[in-house]
């Protein structure tokens, strides 16, 4: 019994690393048609991350937008070094979905997404 835990333990131990990717927590992104988000990244599916949008801002403070709750960012597969690639991201005030890569540094997270021929770049800021 005492080998079967210290084996549950050790294993659990081995994979929370695997969770704790730097690029987990709260982003607030640059201001797009007047206004920014709060997105949490958070693992999900086989080794993923995705965001959701967790607050929106506006130039009177706080508000309630329909946005809240809905993915951003999803299927951005870790590369190593602060690289991600493949993911997918949404542009809440085009409606449009971009093929999505991302760089970390530091609290400075790179997004950009192509559609087509059109790319766009934001510079994220990590939320303390």
């Amino acid at each position: 019994m005492r080998k079967a835990m210290l084996g549950a333990a050790l294993g659990l131990g081995l994979a929370a690393p695997a969770w704790a990717d730097p690029v987990i927590g709260t982003w607030q992104t640059q201001p797009d048609d007047g206004s920014f988000a709060y997105v949490q990244m958070q693992p999900c599916g086989e080794g993923a991350i995705c965001g959701t949008i967790s607050r929106t801002f506006n130039g009177e403070g706080e508000y309630q937008s329909g946005n809240i709750g809905k993915r951003l960012v999803w299927d951005m597969e870790p590369r190593g070094e602060g690289q991600y690639r493949n993911g997918r991201i949404w542009q809440p005030s085009s409606d449009k979905v971009f093929s999505s890569k991302m760089v970390l540094s530091g609290d400075t997270l790179r997004v950009s997404g192509c559609f087509g021929p059109i790319c766009k770049k934001q510079t994220w800021q990590r939320v303390k």
